[in-house]
């Protein structure tokens, strides 16, 4: 791809999304309901023929070469294996990763010059041209994830917008914050004033590298690829080695965009390796000067330990949590529950593993019940939701990874099981592994059960003294291994003022008797902070004002006028 010749201006792309770029400001001031993206898969909104289309773009990439017209090109790879048991065999160019840099930095003066307005209408174009291709797109991240399809489209579409949008509004919001220029003048007395004129430039700090995880290839990684990329860094996203497609789709578009502006179009580009190495070595180059990371823990402590040179925004994983103490809504809860822990086969980052219940039971409406009884209304609830294949599929996609699989067949080991995980027949993909959840019971002494992040469809109902008990432990939890979700249900606000303040100490986002269709695994764009930067689980928070002001710097110059 070379530079095209410019069709529409960064100018002109600022003052067609201008309005949409202010209504996102003022939907993170407000933090109600908004969006620009509708996340219905409706052919009224996205076209009559969007679904077919978009499977159609996917499946004729299957055995070819995806062709992006990078420097420093070496070779192909094709790593990724769908949890469906659909044969993809994308090749992706494998590319050297001092060219990927040499090339990012020679796009980053001409992408300075634009300015704010200019990248901003830039990056808003890109998220449109990624809007009009959500079909697309979620084809890919259901084949890669073992997402269902409503949560490919929804999560892996609108919902990934929502979020690189959101952190455009905050990137513009900062650096708007900053003159252009001023003049500067001071009094002297008698003397004439002393006068100086004053610019202040804002530039990208360097490379950003964006690193995907292989569950949602997208809602993960917009935040930090449009957050750099606003705030003047050229991007270099690099995928999970089984979720590329998504990606690699994703910088497409931008680099197309950004040809068409006549801008450099290696100001995005895509790292596939298929070795651990080839990204420790990437990310520890001098020249990468922010790292976004959403994965597990070991590879995330490292980067932190040894990226020295880099802004490191790390999302790991923790012990998410829920506290029942009383309700006054025990099916709602239950069911409530019940989907929370089948959605994406608990294989989200904000999913409940530990449900700490005290040991003498819980009151409801439906009168006392035991902990024992807590326990088997839970694996009926998930049961009967499930009943049905076609329901069950749907919501519980495929298992992503082998690991994963490990981890389910070995999860009896650690508790009593309350419900045992079943293997579930997919009628559209004979190859799906699909796994219902394993529930397992435990007392609150067997902190080497549940306290470490079994990621997965694997749940623990622990048995804790009593409620003031289930806070204190659900705190602990936090501070020690970290969370991105804590939940409570409670009919006495006492417990809840409690659990309200256990959250501000460990810095864990609180959800408080959820019984109706908001679950607490469900983060919303412009309204939820997702992850606060407080515990071991993340150290930033998608988005909010620290995401992106620390992107770029203003570097100013000063001279005598008269």
């Amino acid at each position: 791809m070379s530079h095209a010749a410019s069709t529409t201006t960064p100018a002109q792309l600022f003052d067609k999304h201008h309005a949409t770029l202010e209504a996102a400001v003022q939907a993170i001031h407000a933090r109600g309901y908004w969006t620009p993206y509708p996340e219905m898969p409706s052919p009224k909104v996205y076209g009559e023929t969007a679904q077919e289309d978009g499977r159609r773009a996917v499946e004729a990439t299957f055995g070819q070469d995806f062709e992006l017209d990078q420097p420093g090109r070496s070779g192909w790879m094709a790593t990724e294996r769908s949890p469906y048991g659909v044969e993809l065999g994308v090749r992706y160019p494998v590319c050297d990763a001092d060219a990927l840099i040499a090339a990012a930095h020679a796009a980053m003066p001409g992408w300075q010059r634009i300015g704010a307005q200019g990248r901003a209408g830039v990056c808003l174009e890109i998220l449109e041209r990624i809007n009009k291709r959500s079909f697309e797109i979620a084809h890919a991240v259901m084949l890669t994830t073992g997402q269902g399809w409503m949560m490919a489209f929804q999560a892996g579409g609108p919902h990934a917008q929502d979020r690189g949008l959101e952190a455009v509004a905050y990137a513009y919001r900062e650096m708007k914050f900053v003159p252009h220029e001023t003049v500067w003048e001071k009094p002297q007395g008698k003397n004439p004033p002393l006068k100086m004129k004053k610019h202040f430039e804002i530039v990208g700090r360097g490379v950003a590298l964006v690193i995907g995880c292989g569950t949602f290839p997208t809602w993960n990684t917009y935040p930090g690829l449009f957050a750099a990329l606003a705030t003047g860094n050229p991007v270099i996203v690099k995928p999970h080695q089984n979720a590329i497609l998504p990606a690699a789709i994703t910088v497409r578009i931008a680099r197309e965009v950004l040809a068409e502006a006549g801008l450099d179009p290696n100001l995005v580009t895509l790292a596939a390796f298929d070795k651990r190495e080839a990204t420790q070595a990437l990310a520890t180059h001098p020249a990468v000067k922010s790292i976004d990371f959403t994965g597990g823990n070991s590879f995330g402590q490292w980067l932190i330990s040894n990226a020295k040179q880099a802004q490191v925004y790390a999302e790991l994983a923790g012990v998410n949590n829920v506290v029942i103490e009383s309700t006054d809504q025990y099916k709602a809860m239950l069911r409530n529950l019940a989907f929370t822990l089948c959605l994406y086969s608990g294989q989200m980052c904000t999913t409940t593993q530990a449900i700490l219940v005290p040991a003498g039971g819980i009151a409801t409406d439906q009168g006392h019940k035991s902990y024992d009884e807590v326990c088997a209304d839970l694996a009926a609830s998930i049961d009967k939701f499930l009943a049905d294949p076609a329901v069950a599929t749907a919501v519980l996609g495929a298992i992503q990874s082998p690991d994963t699989l490990a981890r389910i067949a070995e999860a009896p080991e650690h508790g009593r099981v309350v419900l045992a995980s079943r293997k579930i027949e997919h009628a559209e993909f004979p190859g799906a592994e699909v796994r219902s959840p394993v529930l397992l019971a435990c007392d609150a002494a067997d902190e080497k059960a549940y306290m470490e992040e079994r990621f997965g469809p694997i749940a623990f109902i622990v048995k804790v003294a009593d409620g003031a008990a289930a806070v204190a432990l659900s705190e602990r939890i936090v501070r020690e291994h970290g969370a991105l979700t804590v939940g409570i249900y409670s009919t006495r606000a006492e417990v809840v003022d409690a659990m309200t303040e256990a959250s501000w100490h460990a810095g864990v986002a609180l959800s408080i008797n959820l019984t109706g269709g908001v679950f607490v695994n469900q983060s919303a764009g412009f309204s939820d902070y997702h992850g606060v930067g407080m515990n071991p689980a993340a150290n930033a928070s998608l988005s909010d004002s620290a995401f992106v002001a620390n992107r770029f710097r203003v570097v100013q110059r000063r001279y005598h006028v008269e």
